[in-house]
């Protein structure tokens, strides 16, 4: 065999022949001379003296036939034997190495004489055999060729194992590597199950040596070509050129086509005249169709495409006899809050402004009449071919509800409203669809103080009313709700003159005097002074009395009281005193609304030409 081969050459040089045995003898015979020469360093380290040129042949036919079998270098082998679990291989060492089959099913055709990659496993089993790995090479040899393909932009193949998550696993010089979706090709992959079982080129692009992750792309090879592809296409472009492309993409946004190595896009106002709400209501995937060159930049290789702008614009093949005042079918396609877009023709929008769609002046929502995709009558309002504008309104179409308004709601008359809306100062009641009226908060209620009208009723009640003033030019109506009843300050103004005399309980203590209620809607007020009682005490809360009234008016609503008028003379002459001037009073109202009435007849008969 061949280590007896190599034992026998390393005796035939390193063995003692007889031919040394008389040199020995001379030495012996002259000690002066064998101590001078004797070489003590290889006498305490036990070696016996060997010819130098003997030695270095030795050390030559080692370095020549033996190898350094180190546990973490790959060396090369051959196969000298193969059995029916294991290959025998040569790798110069002082015995041969051993490595299971299973190791090499990737290559079912291995024979002998074949050189293949090993490790040292074990340098020495419980047999003194020497273990090899040919897998643990492969690996060590694979992240060598991986980490140099990285580090030199080498172009690697690889073998697609099967689809993950994101992407693909790739086998690369026997590494798992991962192939991300993104890197499979410049365009986006629909079917990534295509790729399993393909052998490709990749480009090792990131290596994490930490994981032993290895990440490769294939779309790396095909960028740079695409690139200047690019290029090339561009510089030929030029504006309103039209081409053929094909479909790539659909975003919401916008269309991608695919101009032969280049790609550009369509964006979503770009794809039809008409309002659209996805472009795949327009384009599908891998259609083919014409685009127009809009706009391109050489430096960012961006390429803006249309592809209405192929058809003539809607708003020149609008019918010409069309004009303001006709009217118009089409469909709801936007609504705002301000009003809603109706499409009369295909591209060609017209709006209708809240205003113009009832009546009403209490302004509304566009929601409130119309819906998205509702089919509406409209008449024409403005019409501007040049800037291609136009305004509809479908309020017109109906009769104007002021056009009778006298007849219908004349000064006086009673009706019933529904409440609509609040201000500040009142509540807007609407009578019928465009018919609105105001009530001032003082119109209320002939006896309630009322801060905001939400505190007397609610939006969407309805309420009674009389319509106390009428102005047909400037379309507004002033409404009164309490005139619907008798005021009851008229029968109170009676009841409770001043003098009369009432029995109550004081309702509440407030500054400078207190509250008694004579009825729900009667509240007097009575002076601090006004509450002393015969025997110099205050009245107090809930306690009953008698009062006296010492003021009414009727306009203001306002009621004073007196107790101690009851029982001191003094405050009765004050009640005196005030009755006196309420009936002086009086009879002045009624002297100036006479003369008043006469003043006025004068002028009229003036006016009519009377003498």
């Amino acid at each position: 065999m061949a280590e007896e081969n190599k034992n026998q050459e390393v005796q035939e040089v390193a063995g003692m022949d007889t031919a040394s045995q008389p040199e020995t003898a001379a030495q012996q015979q002259n000690p002066e001379q064998f101590l001078k020469e004797f070489n003590w360093h290889n006498y305490e380290e036990g070696i016996d003296p060997i010819d130098d040129q003997k030695l270095e042949e030795f050390e030559k036919l080692v370095a020549a036939n033996f190898v350094d079998t180190l546990d973490d270098e790959v060396t090369k082998g051959t196969v000298i034997n193969i059995t029916d679990r294991d290959a025998i291989i040569d790798i110069n060492a002082k015995s041969e190495g051993v490595i299971s089959l299973n190791e090499f099913r990737y290559n079912p055709d291995l024979k002998v004489g074949d050189e293949v990659e090993v490790l040292i496993d074990v340098r020495e089993d419980a047999t003194g055999q020497l273990i090899l790995s040919h897998r643990k090479a492969r690996v060590i040899m694979a992240w060598d060729r991986v980490n140099k393909s990285h580090d030199e932009g080498l172009i690697v193949n690889g073998y697609v194992k099967c689809r993950t998550k994101g992407g693909m696993i790739v086998d690369v010089f026997g590494i798992e590597a991962f192939l991300p979706g993104s890197q499979i090709d410049v365009k986006p992959i629909r079917d990534y199950d295509a790729y399993v079982g393909k052998t490709m080129e990749f480009k090792v692009v990131k290596i994490n040596h930490e994981f032993k992750n290895v990440v490769v792309s294939h779309k790396a090879l095909i960028e740079a070509d695409i690139e200047e592809q690019k290029k090339e296409i561009i510089g030929q472009l030029e504006k309103g050129q039209v081409l053929e492309g094909t479909v790539k993409n659909i975003t919401s946004y916008g269309v991608f086509v695919d101009l032969g190595g280049v790609d550009g896009l369509i964006h979503i106002t770009d794809l039809s005249w008409s309002r659209i709400n996805h472009p795949n209501e327009i384009v599908e995937l891998d259609q083919k169709l014409n685009v127009v060159i809009l706009d391109f930049d050489e430096a960012k290789t961006r390429i803006q495409l249309g592809l209405k702008q192929l058809s003539k614009h809607p708003w020149e093949a609008l019918d010409e006899n069309l004009k303001i005042g006709d009217k118009v079918k089409g469909k709801v396609v936007v609504i705002a809050d301000y009003g809603a877009f109706i499409e009369v023709a295909e591209g060609v929008e017209g709006l209708i402004h809240v205003s113009e769609m009832s009546w009403s002046t209490h302004l509304r929502s566009a929601q409130d009449f119309v819906n998205v995709g509702d089919e509406v009558e409209a008449q024409i309002l403005t019409l501007d071919r040049e800037d291609r504008k136009m305004s509809l309104g479908i309020k017109q179409l109906t009769p104007d509800p002021w056009t009778d308004i006298t007849s219908k709601y004349p000064v006086g008359s009673r009706h019933t409203g529904i409440v609509r809306n609040f201000t500040n100062f009142g509540v807007f009641v609407e009578l019928e669809e465009g018919i609105d009226g105001l009530i001032y908060i003082s119109d209320l209620s002939w006896t309630k103080k009322i801060k905001h009208p939400s505190e007397f009723t609610n939006v969407g009640d309805k309420l009674d009313v009389v319509v106390l003033e009428l102005d047909v030019e400037g379309r507004k109506l002033s409404l009164g709700h309490k005139q619907t009843e008798s005021n009851p300050w008229d029968k109170y103004e009676t009841e409770f003159a001043v003098g009369t005399t009432h029995t109550a309980a004081i309702t509440e203590i407030v500054d400078k005097g207190a509250t008694v209620d004579f009825n729900e809607d009667i509240t007097a007020f009575v002076p601090q002074r006004h509450l002393e009682k015969e025997d110099g005490s205050k009245l107090k809360q809930g306690e009953t009395a008698e009062f006296q009234i010492i003021e009414f008016n009727k306009e203001f609503k306002r009621v004073v009281a007196s107790h101690t008028a009851i029982h001191k003379e003094e405050e009765q002459q004050i009640v005196k005193q005030a009755q006196k001037k309420a009936a002086t009073q009086q009879a002045q109202n009624n002297t100036t609304m006479g003369d008043v009435n006469s003043e006025l007849q004068a002028l009229k008969d003036k006016m009519e030409g009377k003498k």
